[in-house]
């Protein structure tokens, strides 16, 4: 199929979902809510579906306009889309920061310990002693009833308008770089400033994602617009492939999450 030579072979799976939820509406003429999509899903979602179909529309939404994951409407071009239409909550809970310290893992993880799935949930924030989780409006009575404690430290999550949210602003920062080659390890070498070897090893301990994805192979080969995220070190992505200088090596440009 064509459609597969712009992507990589491991987004064959989710281009297939994709195209089954298009074929789905187009024959029902019923709107296809979907769980929340990390943003490279999101970008395939728009790829396939954003441009030249004239009985379909494609909207996203995740809880706010700087919100990362987000939840995905394909509907009939007629159809008209809300705000309310994603069924996202937000949820809140306070906790005492003078004596527990949380971030966003140690939600994450208490999340997933109740065997709730990932897409089911949009954007973390742990901040001020508070925590807001972006959850879609299935899973919210559950989440109230069974998360109530995170760290040993007891929480009540309690549901608040969207309005209240906290909305952190990313800052990154670009750099120019020059690489000898777009392997993973040598790009994570060169942004984060380690040893070729330590890059290697943080990839084979699965420390290392690509677009939201553990990736253990050291020879995986980046592209422009790659998100990349590395446990402990933080978040990066390849913002430019500019070419290449004299002595053939890659001109890229970087950008490191502050």
């Amino acid at each position: 199929m064509e459609v597969y030579q712009h992507f990589r072979k491991e987004e064959q799976p989710f281009i297939d979902q994709v195209l089954s939820w298009k074929d789905q509406v187009e024959r029902s003429y019923i709107p296809k809510l979907t769980d929340f999509l990390d943003p490279r899903e999101q970008e395939i979602v728009q790829m396939l579906l954003g441009t030249n179909h004239d009985e379909l529309q494609v909207a996203a939404f995740g809880g706010s306009e700087c919100s990362e994951r987000k939840r995905i409407m394909i509907a009939p071009v007629y159809e008209a889309i809300t705000e309310d239409i994603f069924q996202i909550d937000l949820l809140e809970a306070a906790y005492p920061e003078k004596f527990v310290s949380l971030e966003h893992r140690d939600v994450m993880g208490a999340f997933l310990s109740q065997g709730v799935k990932r897409k089911k949930l949009g954007d973390i924030t742990v901040a001020d002693g508070k925590i807001h989780l972006l959850a879609a409006g299935e899973v919210v009575p559950f989440i109230k009833l069974n998360l109530t404690s995170i760290k040993k430290s007891r929480i009540s999550f309690q549901e608040k308008p969207l309005t209240s949210l906290i909305v952190k602003k990313e800052v990154w920062k670009e750099y120019d770089k020059t690489i000898s080659s777009l392997r993973l390890d040598t790009v994570i070498k060169e942004i984060y400033g380690v040893s070729r070897k330590d890059a290697a090893v943080l990839i084979q301990k699965l420390h290392v994602k690509v677009n939201y994805r553990v990736v253990d192979d050291v020879k995986f080969q980046l592209q422009e617009g790659d998100m990349l995220s590395v446990r402990g070190k933080g978040r990066s992505k390849v913002v430019e492939i500019r070419g290449r200088s004299k002595k053939d090596k890659i001109k890229m440009t970087a950008a490191v999450l502050q």
